[in-house]
């Protein structure tokens, strides 16, 4: 099993930044990537941001340039940049190990115009 716990979320004008962090505990070795996704009001989940356990890290197209993630297969951070109102959502850290695929309980962000 893996636990994840993910925070940093909060309320923030367009343009501003924020930083999102998401830490890992239990069957770590086991984790191959991590990543980031969010679901706003109404949408479907979607993904954000990927890292690797070899650091290879790739975005969706609407936070490229924008946002960043970095860190490990123990806890990585999502530094958000430039944000939008398009942005408010729940944003969820996840694992996926070889045992199976693991989720944060979910932070919100909220980018007010």
């Amino acid at each position: 099993q893996v636990q994840l716990v993910d925070s940093g979320g909060g309320l923030v004008q367009a343009g501003g930044s924020l930083r999102l962090s998401c830490a890992a505990s239990g069957r770590i070795f086991t984790i191959s990537s991590m990543a980031w996704y969010r679901q706003a009001p109404g949408e479907q989940r979607e993904l954000v941001a990927r890292l690797t356990r070899d650091g290879t890290t790739n975005y969706a197209d609407s936070v490229k340039g924008r946002f960043t993630i970095s860190g490990d297969m123990t806890k990585n951070t999502l530094y958000l940049n430039s944000l939008k109102p398009e942005d408010t959502a729940i944003y969820y850290c996840n694992a996926f190990a070889a045992q199976g695929s693991y989720w944060g309980q979910g932070t919100q962000v909220t980018v007010s115009s």
